[in-house]
């Protein structure tokens, strides 16, 4: 799937990200990536940064973009959801996914918590990071970071939230020699990730890059400019609308 919905990315390059159903899990083995008990809303601009395996990247994100996207992504860096969490889905020449908790409980309370789609305000380039979904009102924890320009991906109803403003090489670099989940390919399955959660990732992926911490960054200079794509990723040209669409593991990819 592109980064989007449900896992069909591109599944009909329409079929946003796709999510799955799955049995219900255990309690959570904490509180850490639990849902807020009241929701807040996010500043007009801040800055989080991702500390992952491959090195750091500074995502900004502007709420005047997507507001409602961008008070959803507040509210996930300041449960602690990203932590420990795998980059599942990350296809060369288009986008990279991840969003779906190492806790099947988790993953669960989040669930039903669909947040109302956002008008999209500025195109999916290079380096923009919007929600997975699996149609309109589907969006909940997964996000995507595009790779390349996949302006295709507007008309679709994808509205970016922020945008890496450092370390896109860190994120250009996180491994993808999984490819696509399936039906698409033979890389993680969503589905099971919702189900199983890090415990499958790790034993049959492992490989695959993960978020050591996301944390909100205080102070520091903002700016509203997109990074310019470097001429290796200019070259790679965008998926084709065939491809798998999916929703960020569950939407993405859901």
């Amino acid at each position: 799937m592109l980064p989007f919905v449900r896992r069909s990315l591109v599944a009909t390059a329409a079929a946003f990200l796709a999510a799955g159903c799955s049995p219900k899990p255990k309690a959570p083995a904490s509180e850490v990536g639990l849902p807020p008990a009241a929701s807040s809303e996010a500043p007009g601009v801040f800055r989080v940064r991702f500390e992952t395996s491959k090195g750091a990247f500074v995502l900004e994100a502007h709420r005047a973009w997507a507001p409602r996207g961008v008070d959803r992504l507040y509210q996930l860096v300041q449960s602690g959801f990203f932590d420990n969490t795998r980059f599942f889905r990350a296809v060369t020449g288009f986008m990279v996914q991840f969003g779906v908790h190492g806790d099947p409980a988790v993953n669960a309370a989040w669930e039903n918590l669909a947040i109302p789609d956002d008008s999209v305000a500025q195109g999916n380039k290079r380096g923009t990071m919007s929600f997975a979904m699996a149609g309109p009102g589907t969006r909940t924890t997964q996000v995507f970071i595009n790779l390349v320009d996949n302006s295709s991906l507007d008309a679709m109803g994808f509205a970016p939230v922020g945008v890496v403003t450092e370390g896109m090489a860190v994120v250009d670099s996180l491994y993808a020699g999984y490819g696509d989940g399936p039906p698409a390919g033979f890389g993680p399955d969503q589905m099971r990730i919702m189900r199983e959660g890090n415990a499958y990732l790790e034993r049959e992926f492992p490989k695959l890059d993960f978020i050591r911490t996301a944390r909100l960054e205080e102070g520091g200079a903002t700016t509203s400019a997109l990074p310019t794509a470097d001429s290796a990723s200019a070259a790679i040209a965008p998926p084709q609308p065939a491809r798998r669409v999916g929703q960020p593991a569950r939407e993405m990819a859901r």
